[in-house]
Parts: C-alpha cells; sequence; structure tokens
C-alpha cells in the first residue's frame, strides 16, 4: 500500500506550529554552523600559524561546498525523501564536530590539523544544503504548497537566528573551554537533533518523472537571477559596513547589523502574509524598492542615524524578497522535482554573497566605501526591472 498524503492542516497557528516543527532542524544546523564562525579565522591564523588569507579560504571552503553540493541535495530530498535528507544531513554535523576535535589533538602538526579542518568544514557544507532543502520540501508537502511563502520565511528565520545566537556563544565557549569545545557542541547538538527526528512521521516521496537537474535550473534561472541583484546588497552590508564605519570615522558599525538584522526578522514575521495577499510578484517589487530607498541611504548618509535608517530599511526590503520570488519559481517545476528547484533557486543566493566581497572590494578601492552600496543599489534596480519583466509575461501568459 502506498503511503498517504498527510492531512493539511488548517488554522493558522496549527500551520505555523507544523512548520517551526520542522525548521527547528534548520536551526540545529545553522547554530552548528554559527558556533565557529566568529572564531575559526583567530584560531587557524593565531594558534595553527597560517596566514589570513588560508584563514579565510578554511572559512569560504564550507559555502563553497555547500554551492557545490546543491544539485545533489536536490535529487536526494526528491529521490529518497526529505526526512532521510536531513538524517544524512545531521549525521554529517556530527562527523563534522568530532573531525574539529580532532584536529584541535594534532595542533602540534598544524598541516594535518588544518586538512582535518578542512574536511570538517567541507562535510558542514554539504550538512548545510541538504537540511536547508529538506526542511523547506518537507515543509512544504507537510503544509501544501499554498504556504510555501511561510515555510522559506520560517526557514529564514530559524537559520539568521541561530548564526546570530551561535556566532556570541562560540566565542564564550572558546574563552571558557578552548576551541576543542566547540568540536565537541556540534557532535552533541546533532546527535540531539537525531534522536528527536527519528520518530517524527515525514510526508511520503512523490512519485513520477522527475527533470533533469539543469532543466530544472533553466527554468529557476530567471527568478535566480533577480534573486541574485537584490541580495548582492546584503553580502554588501553585512561584508563591509564595519569598514565603511571607519573610513568615514564612525564607531558602533555593530548596531548597524543589529538594525538590519532586527528590521529583516520583523518583517518576516509580520508581512509573510502579503506574499499569498497580493502575489510574490507584487511583494518582490515593493521589497526591493524598499532595500534600494535603504541602500540609497546608506551611500548618502551624512551621520550613522541616516546610515541606521539605510540599513533598517534594507534589511526590511530584503526580507520578504527571497520567499516572494521563491513562490514563483517553484510554480515552474513540477512537484516531483519540487527539492531540485529549491536547490536551483538557493545557488542563486549563495551566488550573491560569494561575488559581493570581491566585485564591492573592486569598487571599494577604486572610488571608496561609499559607492558600494550606491553600486548595490543599482544592482538592485536592475533585479527589480528583471522581476517587472517577469510579472508581466507571468500576466500575458
Amino acid at each position: 500500500m502506498s503511503a498517504q498524503q498527510p492531512p493539511r492542516p488548517t488554522s493558522n497557528l496549527t500551520i505555523t506550529l507544523q512548520i517551526v516543527s520542522i525548521v527547528f532542524y534548520t536551526f540545529i544546523a545553522f547554530l552548528c554552523i554559527g558556533l565557529p564562525i566568529a572564531v575559526l579565522p583567530g584560531y587557524v591564523h593565531g594558534q595553527l600559524g597560517f596566514s589570513a588569507v588560508i584563514a579565510g579560504l578554511t572559512i569560504g571552503s564550507q559555502y563553497l561546498a555547500t554551492l557545490l553540493s546543491r544539485p545533489m541535495a536536490g535529487r536526494m530530498a526528491d529521490g529518497i525523501g526529505t526526512k532521510r535528507s536531513i538524517i544524512y544531513g545531521l549525521s554529517g554535523i556530527v562527523l563534522s564536530g568530532a573531525l574539529t576535535w580532532l584536529s584541535t589533538l594534532m595542533q602540534h602538526l598544524p598541516l594535518l590539523s588544518l586538512g582535518i579542518l578542512i574536511v570538517a568544514r567541507l562535510l558542514l557544507g554539504v550538512a548545510q544544503g541538504l537540511i536547508g532543502v529538506g526542511t523547506i520540501s518537507w515543509g512544504i508537502g507537510q503544509v501544501g504548497a499554498d504556504q510555501t511563502a511561510r515555510v522559506i520565511s520560517w526557514n529564514g528565520i530559524a537559520s539568521y537566528g541561530a548564526i546570530a545566537i551561535g556566532a556570541p556563544l562560540g566565542v564564550l565557549m572558546v574563552e571558557d573551554y578552548g576551541f576543542a569545545s566547540l568540536g565537541i557542541a556540534l557532535s552533541t547538538l546533532s546527535l540531539g537533533a537525531l534522536l528527536l527526528i527519528r520518530n517524527k512521521p515525514s510526508v511520503p516521496v512523490i512519485r513520477g518523472e522527475r527533470l533533469p537537474f539543469w532543466a530544472v535550473f533553466g527554468r529557476i534561472a530567471p527568478y535566480g537571477a533577480s534573486l541574485t541583484l537584490a541580495s548582492i546588497g546584503y553580502g554588501t552590508l553585512t561584508t563591509f559596513i564595519t569598514l565603511f564605519y571607519l573610513s568615514r570615522g564612525w564607531s558602533g558599525a555593530a548596531y548597524c547589523l543589529t538594525v538590519f538584522g532586527t528590521c529583516f526578522i520583523l518583517a518576516r514575521l509580520f508581512f509573510i502574509g502579503s506574499i499569498n495577499r497580493f502575489g510574490g510578484f507584487k511583494a518582490a517589487i515593493a521589497c526591493m524598492s524598499i532595500e534600494t530607498l535603504g541602500l540609497v541611504l546608506l551611500w548618502l548618509a551624512p551621520s550613522t542615524g541616516v546610515a541606521l535608517a539605510g540599513a533598517g530599511l534594507a534589511g526590511f526590503g530584503l526580507s520578504l524578497v527571497y520567499p516572494a520570488l521563491g513562490v514563483e519559481a517553484i510554480k515552474q517545476v513540477p512537484s516531483t522535482s519540487r527539492g531540485a528547484g529549491l536547490s536551483a533557486y538557493a545557488v542563486f543566493f549563495d551566488l550573491a554573497l560569494a561575488i559581493a566581497g570581491p566585485v564591492m572590494g573592486a569598487v571599494a578601492s577604486n572610488l571608496g566605501y561609499s559607492w558600494i552600496f550606491f553600486s548595490a543599489a543599482l544592482l538592485s534596480v536592475s533585479g527589480l526591472a528583471v522581476t517587472v519583466l517577469l510579472a508581466r509575461r507571468a500576466a500575458a501568459q
């Protein structure tokens, strides 16, 4: 007998609780990602004795692994089921934590210690891809495709919130217990999540013909391109806001990030219903306009107050772009290839974060730090134009 589709929840509270119970695993994964993020460069550079470039590459290896594993993550979510994909991802974090701990035992052999640490980072990156796609796909299958925007939004809240908690917590752990404690924490958290997920019922695998990943990628690409153009502003702000403040002789750059993150989460909590109410395209167009205004304020900011306002508007605007465009993007692929569609879409956000650093670094070197926000605003306007064209094409069809 084939597995039955679970009954759809009806009340908003029930839907939210169902979603939160699933994106909890995203929270655990990103808590494990956040714990070492602030202390890993110092460990590689200060304790192992490698250059800052090597420290940066060690951090970046995780994100590269996530990017390259996206096709596999999508195939696994569609083919073997979302719950099993998450289980494999959590198992990867268990191994990553064990290797992180092992690398600290090899500090007297710095090259070997670094090699083990990089393997741990690669496992963590693959796990991030598996869990990120698995939880969203599971959530949509559980509460229905009409709740796609809500699932994506709560998944984002879980990930950003976990990193916000994990980064300072990791610093405190290293100060009190040493770097080895992070590896133990990663393994312990993921093992606990594996115990919790064991008896949780999943949605059945959707049977039917599946599109090849690159066919899915082609259908998603126009929406992903718009997402990339809009999301470069996020990468620009998080990467360069401290240097921008220093170039102006200001202090308190961290408050800019706090305001950005607070407005981002509040917008997702209170306005996520606007995507279903007005449609993904209208919501994305409105949000990109707000984000652009925020980036322009950062470019022109004569004081920290204006910069904080710009960061807040940028965070508020960017918050719904991912789920709003995601709703329209996922409509382009059949439900049998939903995981592949989510993976392909996520690639474009990964791309935005990957190119923001070098592109905006070149702008800052030639024109100054304020012009990076002008450039990000231009790219956001370009994304807005692409979204308008996609909305007109959809209306015509």
